[in-house]
This record gives C-alpha cells, sequence and structure tokens, in this order.
C-alpha cells in the first residue's frame, strides 16, 4: 500500500510538470456519493444491471449530478468478464444549468483469486455526448476515455470484504492548439486550432472500502477516496481565431459514498 501511494504521489507532481502553459493551485472539496443498485441473474454468468446514482459536492452544498445506468455483463470463465452499459447523466453546471449527457461504456475485467485474496484489472471504454452549447475549440462534444482500475479485495471474513483499488483514467481526443506566448505582452499569438488529438492522463483515484452482504440478495457498500482531478482549459474567442489563455485546472476531492445492491 506505501508503494502504491508513493506512485500515486509522484504521478500528480509528474503530471504538471509536463504541461505547456499555466498550471492552477489545487482546488479541494468534500464529495459525496449515494446510490442504488439492482442485478438480475439471467442465465448462467450473464446478468442485467440497473442503478441510480446521486452525487453532492461544495460540502452538500451543491447537488453535482443525477445518473441512472442500465447494462449487462458476461462471465465467460473464473478470470475473464466483460459488459456494457448506457448512462444517463443529469449534470449541474453551475451557472450554464442542468443539462443531460449520455454515456456507453464497454470494459473487460481480468481477476483471479490467491487464497482468501481476489485481484482484478478492469479496463473500460467510455464514450460521452455532451448535449449542451460549447465552443468546439475548447471543448470536445464527443470524449473518449480509459479508465483502469487495479482493485484487491479480502475475502476472509463471512459477510464483510474489505477492498482497496487504484484507478488511471486517460482522454485520448481533448482539443489541441499551436500558439505563441510572448513575455513582453504577456499574450499569444499565431494561434491554430489542431483537432481532437490531445491525450493525456486526467484523473488519479484511490479507495478503501468494504462491502456487508446484510442478507442473501443485499449489501451495503462503503467506501472513501481520493479523487486528483487534472483539466485541460483551453479559452478561445468566438471567432476561433485568438487563444486568450491556456491553463491546467487541478482538483483534489474526498469522496465518501454509500450503495446499497440488491440482487435477483
Amino acid at each position: 500500500m506505501k508503494r502504491l501511494i508513493s506512485f500515486a504521489g509522484a504521478l500528480i507532481l509528474t503530471i504538471p510538470a509536463l504541461a505547456q502553459g499555466t498550471v492552477n493551485p489545487v482546488v479541494s472539496d468534500f464529495r459525496t456519493r449515494t446510490s442504488l443498485e439492482a442485478d438480475w441473474k439471467l442465465a448462467k454468468g450473464l446478468h442485467l444491471e440497473g442503478g441510480y446514482e446521486l452525487r453532492t459536492e461544495n460540502s452538500f452544498g451543491a447537488i453535482d449530478r443525477h445518473q441512472a445506468e442500465l447494462g449487462i455483463s458476461y462471465k465467460i470463465n473464473k478470470w475473464l468478464k466483460t459488459g456494457a452499459s448506457y448512462t444517463f447523466i443529469y449534470h449541474n453546471r453551475g451557472d450554464k444549468g442542468w443539462t443531460p449527457r449520455h454515456r456507453l461504456s464497454a470494459d473487460v475485467t481480468l481477476g483471479f483469486k490467491s487464497g482468501d485474496w481476489r485481484f482484478s484489472l478492469k479496463e473500460q471504454l467510455r464514450f460521452t455526448h455532451k448535449t449542451e452549447s460549447m465552443n468546439p475549440c475548447q471543448e470536445v462534444r464527443n470524449p473518449l476515455m480509459l479508465k483502469s482500475r487495479a482493485k484487491v479485495q479480502y475475502k476472509g471474513f463471512s459477510r464483510i470484504e474489505p477492498y482497496a483499488f487504484f484507478e488511471v483514467r486517460n482522454i485520448f481526443n481533448d482539443p489541441s492548439c499551436s500558439a505563441t506566448w510572448s513575455n513582453t505582452s504577456l499574450a499569444y499569438s499565431n494561434y491554430s486550432f489542431g483537432g481532437y488529438d490531445d491525450t493525456y492522463i486526467n484523473r488519479l483515484r484511490g479507495a478503501l472500502g468494504l462491502e456487508w452482504s446484510v442478507s442473501r440478495h443485499s449489501a451495503i457498500d462503503i467506501y472513501a477516496m481520493l479523487d486528483y482531478c487534472y483539466d485541460k482549459n483551453l479559452d478561445v474567442d468566438k471567432t476561433h481565431t485568438y487563444l486568450k489563455s491556456l491553463t491546467w485546472d487541478q482538483s483534489l476531492n474526498t469522496i465518501v459514498g454509500v450503495a446499497y445492491k440488491f440482487s435477483f
């Protein structure tokens, strides 16, 4: 665990050092997640899954989003599982109001057991469609991301299952540009839009939690998570000819979550 924390800390320090533009100070927030999940076994290894999640931000000061998800998963064998899902997101954009988003996900999970321990690696590809109005030179309407999660679970207790995981998220199609910075005028010139080909790590997460089997068909999942976000922020004028600023926003959020899970 110490090596994992050291590695995460090294990544957090390294990512801003690689950036072009201005890196803003880290902003911290306390957030929560509350969810209800259901799992229907359709056949051996085949499951239909659904759920609803409520997220808050600003230390309970605002609702960040509502989201509902429906998916299907298939366990090919004891060490390989695949899945696909659709998620509807109703996102709070502050002064810009509430906007819907649609997400399609596909994932593959590789896992194995060693005694009472289970280790897994999950790769999830996400395609999100944003419906709100936006400047296409500043923000991509359909971001494509890959979320990689390494997880360890202890199954030696009868009803309690502690776990820990670490996640890395990559974005593949952020807007890119070229511009010349002048130390004299403190402004950019010779701006040109480069397309949607910028790729970088924009999120690191680590969590500790436990799942408590209340009964044969229900369980409660409680967890605490540290969430480091690193996002590029381009400010381009409406004519798409002038770059006003290029900054990198950093946030380190503490998230506490609880989920009730029911299986049929």
